[in-house]
């Protein structure tokens, strides 16, 4: 049924797949995004840590919607619409710094990004 060449290139194939190499991230840039969960009606990690250039992605789960905006006072890095659940709201943090943020819908809801080199 099947002849040494269809056996070799399944056996290749089979090796291949072992080894990783056909992951879906194969041959593609890792994600360098870091995610926040907005669920329970709280911010998870409630504090991040990450290196310029890294973009933070927020993620709804709760049945109700958020925002998330920089804190008063700070540079207006941070400012999303309403997000419903599953719905996403990402920055890019190009500079070093203390980003405050929370959600305008609910204030008690609070979290930083710290941007430094590492």
């Amino acid at each position: 049924m099947f002849d040494q060449l269809s056996l070799n290139r399944w056996g290749a194939l089979f090796a291949l797949v072992a080894c990783g190499a056909l992951s879906p991230s194969a041959g593609v840039a890792a994600d360098a995004a870091t995610t926040v969960d907005v669920s329970k009606f709280v911010f998870g990690p409630k504090e991040i840590t990450i290196a310029p250039g890294v973009r933070v992605r927020w993620v709804n789960h709760d049945e109700v919607p958020h925002t998330v905006a920089s804190a008063p006072g700070q540079e207006k890095v941070i400012a999303s619409k309403a997000m419903d659940t599953d719905d996403r709201y990402e920055v890019t943090f190009s500079k070093e710094g203390d980003y405050a943020y929370y959600c305008t819908v609910h204030p008690f809801m609070t979290g930083v990004v710290h941007v430094h080199k590492p």
